[in-house]
Order: C-alpha cells, then sequence, then structure tokens
C-alpha cells in the first residue's frame, strides 16, 4: 500500500508540474517581455546604481512568486484529495475477506460484486453496495465541484478539475485491484475507459439538466444512479434534485480563496434531509390535498 500511494502521489505531483510549466510557457510566449534575454546580446548596463537597484519590496514580492510557483503543485494535489475523499466516501463499500475467499459473494443480474454499505445511499434510497454505485454517487458529487470550478479562471479550473479526475481514477483501480481483486492491468485499464465514457457522459447529462430544469435533472440522475429502475422511488429522485440544486448553490456562495477547504463541508447536508421538503405540498395543491370529512348519514329508525 504505502508504494502504491507513493506512485499515486508522484504521478500526480508530475503532471500537476508538466501542467504548471505549460500554462507559464504559454505566458511567456503570450508576453515576449517576460521571455529570459539572450545572455549574448545585453540590453542592460551592468554599472550598479540607485536607479537600477531593486527595491526591498521589490525582492520580497519576487521571492513570494517563486515559492508560490514551487508551492503550486503540492497544493492543488493536497487540496484536491481532501475534496476528493469527501466525494468518495459517501457511498463507500466493502467486501467481506471471508466471501472473496471462500468464493462465495453475491452477484446482481449483471453479474457486479454486491458488497456491504451502510451509508445514506444505501440505506434510505436502496442503492446495492457495488462498484457501480460507488462509482456514480461519487461521480455526482464531483460533478458538483467541477460546476464550481468552472468559475475560476481558464487554467487554474483545468489545473483543479485535471487533478481531481486522477484521484478518481487512481481510487477506482485500487478498489478493482485489491476489492474486486482484478490482478489483470490489462483487463483493468479497459474497464477504466468504460468508466471515462460514463464520466464525460455524466457530466454531459447533469449540464443539461441543471439547464434545462429538474426534470430533465431527474431523469439524468435515474439513468446513472439509478440505472433506470422501474421501480425507483420518485421522491428519492425529488430529494437528489432539490439537494443537488441546493450544493451548487451553496458552493456559489463560497469565495474562490476560501473553495478549497470549505467545499467539502457542502456535503454535510444530507440528500434524505431533502425529503421533507419534497413531502410539503405546494400552496397551489395545499388545498387541494386537504381531506374532507364525509357527511354523517343518519340511519332510519
Amino acid at each position: 500500500m504505502a508504494c502504491r500511494s507513493c506512485r499515486r502521489q508522484l504521478v500526480l505531483l508530475t503532471r500537476q508540474a508538466n501542467a504548471i510549466a505549460e500554462i507559464q510557457n504559454a505566458a511567456a510566449l503570450r508576453h515576449p517581455s517576460l521571455q529570459t534575454a539572450d545572455p549574448r546580446c545585453p540590453r542592460i548596463s551592468q554599472r550598479r546604481s540607485f536607479a537600477n537597484t531593486p527595491r526591498q519590496s521589490g525582492v520580497r514580492d519576487s521571492i513570494a512568486r517563486v515559492f508560490q510557483r514551487t508551492a503550486e503543485p503540492y497544493r492543488v494535489v493536497r487540496s484536491t484529495e481532501e475534496i476528493y475523499k469527501t466525494c468518495a466516501r459517501e457511498a463507500l463499500y466493502t467486501i467481506p475477506d471471508k466471501d472473496r475467499k471462500a468464493g462465495t459473494i453475491t452477484k446482481t443480474e449483471e453479474g457486479e460484486d454486491i458488497g456491504e454499505g451502510k451509508t445514506m445511499w444505501h440505506e434510505d434510497f436502496h442503492l446495492p453496495p457495488t462498484f457501480s454505485t460507488w462509482s456514480q454517487v461519487t461521480m455526482l458529487h464531483m460533478y458538483l465541484v467541477f460546476a464550481r470550478l468552472r468559475n475560476l479562471d481558464r487554467d487554474a479550473a483545468r489545473s483543479w478539475q485535471q487533478q481531481l479526475v486522477d484521484h478518481f481514477f487512481f481510487d477506482a483501480e485500487e478498489k478493482m485491484d485489491l476489492v474486486h481483486g482484478i490482478s489483470s492491468r490489462g483487463l483493468r485499464q479497459r474497464y477504466l475507459k468504460d468508466l471515462f465514457i460514463q464520466w464525460r457522459g455524466v457530466i454531459a447529462a447533469y449540464d443539461e439538466g441543471v439547464i434545462k430544469g429538474d426534470p430533465v435533472l431527474a431523469a439524468a440522475v435515474w439513468r446513472n444512479v439509478f440505472k433506470a429502475r422501474e421501480d425507483v422511488d420518485v421522491r428519492a429522485l425529488a430529494a437528489i434534485v432539490s439537494w443537488m440544486r441546493l450544493c451548487l448553490k451553496m458552493l456559489d456562495q463560497i469565495p474562490d480563496d476560501s473553495l478549497y477547504y470549505q467545499a467539502s463541508a457542502v456535503f454535510k447536508w444530507r440528500a434524505k434531509n431533502e425529503l421533507a421538503l419534497v413531502d410539503k405540498p405546494t400552496r397551489e395543491l395545499e388545498g387541494q390535498l386537504v381531506r374532507e370529512t364525509p357527511p354523517i348519514q343518519k340511519v332510519a329508525a
């Protein structure tokens, strides 16, 4: 586990450092004044004078910028890791070792392993504790964070989103290997490709639902999270849609500088809490849903 974790962190830091280098190179090309001058063609005098001596504040600012560029990859990896862990634990499940060793793991109709899960999504929304449920619920939470990250600067948003996705796929491959015993790396890579296609579809489906309205968003949740089951509880769909809207609103109210350590707090409000709002009749239907007392009929003597 330690070696696997070290390799994972090394890959993430390398990708983030390369991304920042690409952004800085692109900025230098857009601003020729930021490019390094050719040492063979000196353009300024090397004679020291008070006119070209940098001020103390300028030196301090330069050092601060250097440290900021150096620490940025670590900050991005660490912050996105904390946000991802919050997303991933919402529908966490386990498979008992005794069932795995004995080969007695219960399967779904599609042949998927069924484990043990005691989260809200399993007990209140009656979703099976499977890898599919975990991945779809995790992607649902990740989408809400993704939508908020779009408000950042383009380069910053791309960097944070990529790191968040990397955390998810590293964790997904680890579950395939350690939890489900898929030792073939080639087979895991094939499953990961399918999972990536699902992730792109989730983004498109939820974007469409957010724009077009709650019925379209509920249909997207029904297709992805509930696998288009015919026996789905419509109250659960309505509660999840209401919760998604509320989370998007709360994430939008968080300042950009505080987003990276306050985003996880948004998910402390559970989707099942929206059931109380769903069960409350609207003003238009309030009078129609009141049960009228039937008149008492007199019995003839």
